[in-house]
């Protein structure tokens, strides 16, 4: 990994080899890099994975299994941004599946406690819209959805 721009570091109790393959199954552009090991004398169990270095989607990770001490919240959260329904579809159901749990107005949490937010491209443009009532309708329109439904936020854009 080279030293240069960012890396986003996630740290796991044991679980960053699983969820940097998980990763690189979800996103294009993606692949595992080098993975090292404790050594005797380590915190954790000598052998056992203590980074793993990945990427996904292009973006550069670090996962660290640094023990139990840390948890994942949805202070932090990574935003998908998505041209159509079908990618939104894919990101939800691959993110969501074995134990994720989907969340209100776009996010969600995978199964190894990691927050998203799975948006459609246009979202900040609509409730950003100079028309108070066209912005007001779209936000109403998210507020109370789960996953979603580009085509729903569409007709509330367009007041029908």
């Amino acid at each position: 990994m080279t030293t240069d721009g960012f890396t986003t570091c996630l740290w796991f109790d044991g679980q960053a080899e699983e969820a940097a393959h998980h990763y690189v199954s979800v996103f294009k552009n993606s692949g595992i890099g080098r993975t090292v090991r404790y050594p005797e004398g380590a915190p954790q169990a000598a052998g056992s994975v203590m980074t793993v270095e990945f990427t996904a989607n292009g973006h550069r990770f670090l996962g660290l299994n640094g023990g139990p001490q840390f948890k994942f919240t949805e202070a932090t959260s990574f935003m998908i941004f998505c041209e159509d329904q079908e990618e939104i579809d894919h990101y939800w159901t691959k993110l969501t599946e074995n134990g994720g749990e989907p969340g209100p107005c776009g996010w969600l949490k995978d199964r190894f406690g990691v927050s998203w937010q799975v948006v459609p491209d246009r979202l900040d443009e609509m409730i950003s819209d100079p028309d108070p009532a066209k912005a007001a309708r779209v936000t109403q329109a998210f507020m109370a959805m789960s996953k979603f439904d580009i085509a729903t936020l569409e007709k509330a854009y367009a007041g029908e």
